[in-house]
């Protein structure tokens, strides 16, 4: 008897969110710390019909721009990139990406600036916007610290990630409670910092990202405004 009140105590402990993708669109600032220029960015999620879905994310500044799309698929709750695409330009750092990925015969072609990508896949791997999806849904079913495998430009690496509590964030869009995520990496091996801002009250929606890259520079999005499944994204206004 007192096992199974146990049971059905644990049971109501557990987190029973269900999280759900949700078209989006958001607007962003993007500054450089070390330059006197600002820029924008855009980041959106849409459906393309019943198991495919399209992200996109773009930032463009005077002197640089950047573009990433994936287009993905959803079979039993679990996210399967199928073509990444990835194009840099500006600040003398041009940079083209491009992955499609075959989950009958598991493997991935493409390129990689100049390189070409041929490589066996298992279920679980993520392009590199995909797997930012695959954070905020983990982080809203309240996990602390998460693991993927992620495809990098011609391998596979791991990318770790943890919480470290909720903070609210200042947006445009108003005050907004977020769950603050950052990237663990190894300090012997990476110098980068990358620290993420997920909207606890709008499904996750990213509000604001910081990165130290390995030369100390700075760069930052914070919202500007933002729609989640068409409802416009609205913060505290004190």
């Amino acid at each position: 008897m007192r096992g199974a009140l146990l049971f059905v105590l644990a049971l109501l402990a557990a987190p029973t969110y269900a999280f759900e993708l949700k078209p989006f669109s958001a607007s962003y600032t993007a500054d450089w710390k070390q330059m006197p220029i600002s820029g924008s960015a855009e980041r959106s999620l849409k459906k393309l019909d019943g198991t495919r879905w399209e992200y996109k994310f773009e930032a463009s500044m005077l002197v640089a721009s950047m573009k990433e799309k994936s287009t993905f698929t959803v079979e039993g709750g679990q996210l399967l990139p199928l073509a990444y695409r990835y194009a840099r330009s500006g600040m003398g750092k041009e940079k083209e990406v491009d992955h499609d990925f075959d989950w009958k015969t598991k493997q991935v072609q493409g390129h990689d600036r100049d390189k070409s990508v041929s490589l066996p896949i298992n279920r679980g791997v993520l392009d590199k916007a995909v797997y930012q999806l695959a954070l905020q849904k983990d982080v809203a079913e309240g996990k602390q610290s998460m693991s993927y495998q992620v495809l990098d430009g011609d391998e596979v690496e791991t990318y770790d990630f943890r919480v470290l509590g909720s903070e609210n964030v200042r947006t445009r869009a108003g005050l907004i409670e977020a769950i603050k995520v950052e990237r663990v990496r190894d300090p012997t091996q990476s110098s980068r910092k990358t620290v993420f801002w997920l909207a606890k009250d709008w499904d996750y929606l990213l509000v604001r990202l910081h990165q130290v890259e390995k030369d100390g520079k700075e760069y930052q999005i914070m919202l500007k405004e933002g729609t989640v499944d068409g409802r416009p994204v609205q913060g505290r206004l004190d």
